[in-house]
């Protein structure tokens, strides 16, 4: 049977366990755009970052595992050789992409390592419910 004393040492260590373990982890970073992105590109060369755009229709190549991924105005490619992706890469999808941006051959490559994108189905249910009302 634990005392008194005993438990709130082991609240005490707790808390501070867990006071630690969220000063020592870095807060992951906001999603940019592709035009922020590419507004600024050599201040985030390197960095891990995560970006969100539009797959450009008919630029995926699935054989040099790149497609082209576009805002507003600006525009990049995404490399996703070495992704984890959540399937449904297509044309004309929004997409979340983590990686990192590099320069190779005078051309900026977000390098991704992991893909994400949103399921249209459930949205053409939910369109779908709202004509039957």
């Amino acid at each position: 049977m634990l005392t008194h004393r005993t438990k709130l040492l082991l609240i005490g260590a707790v808390l501070t366990v867990c006071l630690a373990a969220t000063l020592l982890l870095e807060a992951p970073e906001a999603t940019r755009t592709v035009d922020e992105v590419m507004d600024d590109p050599e201040s985030l060369e390197g960095r891990e970052i995560a970006i969100r755009g539009e797959v450009l229709d008919g630029s995926i190549n699935n054989q040099t595992m790149i497609f082209i991924l576009h805002g507003d105005s600006k525009q990049i490619v995404i490399d996703f050789s070495q992704a984890q992706t959540s399937g449904g890469l297509d044309d004309n999808r929004t997409i979340y992409a983590e990686g990192v941006l590099l320069q190779i051959d005078g051309e900026w490559v977000f390098e991704a390592e992991v893909i994400k994108t949103s399921c249209p189905s459930k949205y053409e249910e939910a369109a779908d419910d709202s004509v039957d009302e």
